[in-house]
């Protein structure tokens, strides 16, 4: 009973953070983003097993599928579908009690070729901490992602996309590009499935970067029909770095989609 209500109350609290996003905008962050478009134009080459994107997201209607705060008890429902869909997705990571707790999802994440990415250890708002407490939220997700999968994640996605000049600088030296989306959701505010997927649909477009939560009840359950309507228009699904490549996410750097 005890333990019950300790997970209802960090439940609650999750979602009550999240809820206050909803006061904040993506401008408000407060430095300048590059578009996919931007970043593809700027070239480079993608070192990954030594070959070229497997997509030209300059060519066909391209989407990244992106889900933050995981991994969760219904993480390898999710991973399934991924896989029955052969659709990849970009996964940002919350350190404390998920990817400790999951050690075994996240691996799993990694194997099956979705790409494996920070957001922070508490979820703490980054623009509220010191540099030190900012570089400790980061690092510590970066040290336990690399102790499971072998590799330090390049993309963090900061919590409620509130960002600055200082969290910048932290993430450059750690490596790590700045990821914001164009598609929401608002998956902590409903467990409505079939809500979440007019929100997603409603929204879509070429370049974007939907952003869902799957530790909410709501979600993994629309996932299936989103895939399937949006294949249906013609999107291609990519991972992060798939939707920039040629181009090279760099590190420090915020990447936020335009709508069309």
């Amino acid at each position: 009973m005890f333990r019950s209500r300790l997970g209802r109350r960090r439940g609650t609290a999750i979602a009550l953070i999240a809820v206050a996003s909803l006061a904040l905008t993506l401008g408000g962050c407060g430095v300048d983003t590059v578009t996919p478009q931007d970043a593809r134009a700027e070239g480079g080459t993608d070192d990954k097993a030594g070959v070229g994107p497997r997509v030209d997201c300059a060519e066909v209607k391209c989407i990244a599928l992106t889900f933050d705060a995981g991994p969760g008890k219904d993480t390898p429902r999710l991973l399934d579908i991924l896989k029955e869909k052969k659709v990849p997705a970009t996964f940002f990571l919350l350190g404390s009690k998920h990817v400790d707790r999951y050690p075994k999802v996240v691996k799993r994440i990694a194997d099956e070729g979705h790409e494996v990415a920070n957001h922070t250890w508490t979820h703490r708002i980054l623009t509220d901490l010191d540099e030190s407490e900012v570089r400790e939220e980061l690092s510590r997700t970066q040290d336990a992602v690399e102790r499971i999968t072998g590799r330090k994640p390049t993309l963090m996605r900061p919590p409620q996309g509130r960002t600055d000049g200082a969290v910048s600088d932290v993430s450059k030296e750690l490596g790590l590009a700045q990821i914001l989306w164009s598609i929401t959701a608002k998956d902590y505010s409903t467990t409505d499935s079939a809500l979440i997927r007019k929100r997603v649909l409603e929204q879509a477009h070429g370049d974007g970067i939907i952003l869902l939560h799957d530790i909410y009840d709501g979600t993994v359950p629309a996932v299936p029909s989103i895939i399937d309507e949006l294949k249906r228009r013609g999107f291609t699904f990519v991972t992060v770095p798939e939707l920039l490549a040629p181009g090279t996410a760099e590190p420090g750097a915020v990447y936020r989609p335009e709508k069309d």
